[in-house]
Protein backbone atom coordinates (compact mmCIF):
# COMPACT_ATOMS: atom_id res chain seq x y z
CA UNK A 1 0.00 0.00 0.00
CA UNK A 2 1.36 3.43 -0.97
CA UNK A 3 2.09 5.82 1.88
CA UNK A 4 1.81 9.59 1.58
CA UNK A 5 2.55 12.51 3.89
CA UNK A 6 0.69 15.82 3.63
CA UNK A 7 1.01 19.14 5.45
CA UNK A 8 -2.32 20.89 6.12
CA UNK A 9 -2.86 24.47 7.28
CA UNK A 10 -6.48 25.14 8.22
CA UNK A 11 -7.75 28.75 8.19
CA UNK A 12 -10.94 30.25 9.60
CA UNK A 13 -12.52 30.03 13.05
CA UNK A 14 -10.57 26.92 13.97
CA UNK A 15 -9.13 27.69 17.41
CA UNK A 16 -11.13 27.51 20.62
CA UNK A 17 -13.64 25.14 19.00
CA UNK A 18 -12.08 21.76 19.79
CA UNK A 19 -10.40 21.37 16.40
CA UNK A 20 -7.25 19.68 17.72
CA UNK A 21 -9.15 17.08 19.78
CA UNK A 22 -11.49 16.50 16.84
CA UNK A 23 -8.47 16.06 14.52
CA UNK A 24 -6.94 13.49 16.88
CA UNK A 25 -10.20 11.53 17.06
CA UNK A 26 -10.65 11.70 13.28
CA UNK A 27 -7.04 10.62 12.67
CA UNK A 28 -7.47 7.64 15.00
CA UNK A 29 -10.69 6.64 13.22
CA UNK A 30 -9.03 6.90 9.78
CA UNK A 31 -5.82 5.16 10.87
CA UNK A 32 -3.43 8.00 10.03
CA UNK A 33 -0.48 9.22 12.06
CA UNK A 34 1.09 12.63 12.50
CA UNK A 35 0.49 15.69 14.64
CA UNK A 36 -1.68 18.78 15.06
CA UNK A 37 -1.04 22.16 16.72
CA UNK A 38 -2.40 25.68 16.91
CA UNK A 39 -0.41 28.52 15.40
CA UNK A 40 -0.31 31.97 16.93
CA UNK A 41 -1.70 33.41 13.69
CA UNK A 42 -5.02 31.63 14.33
CA UNK A 43 -4.54 28.61 12.05
CA UNK A 44 -4.41 24.93 12.89
CA UNK A 45 -1.42 23.12 11.38
CA UNK A 46 -0.99 19.39 10.93
CA UNK A 47 1.11 16.76 9.22
CA UNK A 48 -0.77 13.61 8.29
CA UNK A 49 0.76 10.31 7.10
CA UNK A 50 -0.86 7.08 5.94
CA UNK A 51 -2.44 5.52 2.89
CA UNK A 52 -3.30 7.86 0.04
CA UNK A 53 -7.01 7.25 0.65
CA UNK A 54 -6.86 7.81 4.42
CA UNK A 55 -4.81 11.01 4.13
CA UNK A 56 -7.20 12.33 1.46
CA UNK A 57 -10.14 11.51 3.74
CA UNK A 58 -8.47 13.40 6.60
CA UNK A 59 -7.87 16.45 4.41
CA UNK A 60 -11.49 16.36 3.24
CA UNK A 61 -12.75 16.04 6.82
CA UNK A 62 -10.67 19.11 7.77
CA UNK A 63 -12.58 21.15 5.19
CA UNK A 64 -15.60 20.76 7.49
CA UNK A 65 -13.98 20.36 10.91
CA UNK A 66 -15.90 20.02 14.17
CA UNK A 67 -19.38 21.49 14.49
CA UNK A 68 -18.33 24.84 16.02
CA UNK A 69 -15.52 25.48 13.52
CA UNK A 70 -15.94 27.64 10.44
CA UNK A 71 -13.26 26.54 7.99
CA UNK A 72 -12.44 29.20 5.40
CA UNK A 73 -9.83 27.17 3.51
CA UNK A 74 -7.28 24.39 3.83
CA UNK A 75 -3.81 24.81 2.32
CA UNK A 76 -2.31 21.44 1.39
CA UNK A 77 1.14 20.41 0.23
CA UNK A 78 3.33 17.33 0.13
CA UNK A 79 5.42 16.85 3.27
CA UNK A 80 8.59 14.95 4.06
CA UNK A 81 9.16 12.17 6.58
CA UNK A 82 11.26 14.56 8.66
CA UNK A 83 8.23 16.78 9.28
CA UNK A 84 6.65 13.95 11.26
CA UNK A 85 9.56 14.22 13.72
CA UNK A 86 8.05 17.36 15.29
CA UNK A 87 5.97 14.98 17.40
CA UNK A 88 9.10 13.51 18.99
CA UNK A 89 8.90 9.90 20.16
CA UNK A 90 5.09 9.82 20.22
CA UNK A 91 3.31 7.37 17.96
CA UNK A 92 -0.09 7.71 16.36
CA UNK A 93 -1.47 11.24 16.06
CA UNK A 94 -0.11 13.71 18.61
CA UNK A 95 -1.32 17.09 19.83
CA UNK A 96 1.60 19.52 20.01
CA UNK A 97 2.01 22.86 21.82
CA UNK A 98 1.08 26.10 20.05
CA UNK A 99 3.81 27.83 18.06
Amino acid sequence: MARTIRHLLVHGRVQGVGFRAWAQDTADRLGVEGWVRNRRGGEVEMVVAGSVQAVAAMAEACRQGPSFARVARVEERDAQEGELMARGEERGFAGLPTI
